[in-house]
């Protein structure tokens, strides 16, 4: 099972959140992108761009932040952070 969660966050306190599950033969970056487009349609919102910033953080940490930087549209929030919850090996 493959989980993510991605939190809203605004002056500081988590405005939202959301969780992704996936169970499926997709590959970890395919299931990754189903969840952010997930996230995306819950919060109502343009798909991030990733900068080198949040793929680094991801890489390494399974987790990442995007703020108004990464949205071309103008945001209600601070940042939204996603992380990777569970993973099969």
């Amino acid at each position: 099972m493959f989980r993510m969660w991605a939190r809203l966050y605004k002056d500081g306190r988590c405005v939202g959140d959301a969780e992704y599950e996936d169970g499926g033969d997709k590959s970890r970056t395919a299931k990754v992108f189903a969840g952010i487009e997930e996230f995306c349609r819950t919060f109502d919102l343009a798909k991030p761009i990733w900068l080198d910033k949040n793929v680094s953080e991801f890489k390494k940490h399974d987790k990442t932040s995007f703020n108004k930087d990464n949205f071309i549209e103008s945001i209600p929030f601070d940042h939204m952070r996603i992380e990777v919850i569970e993973e099969d090996p």
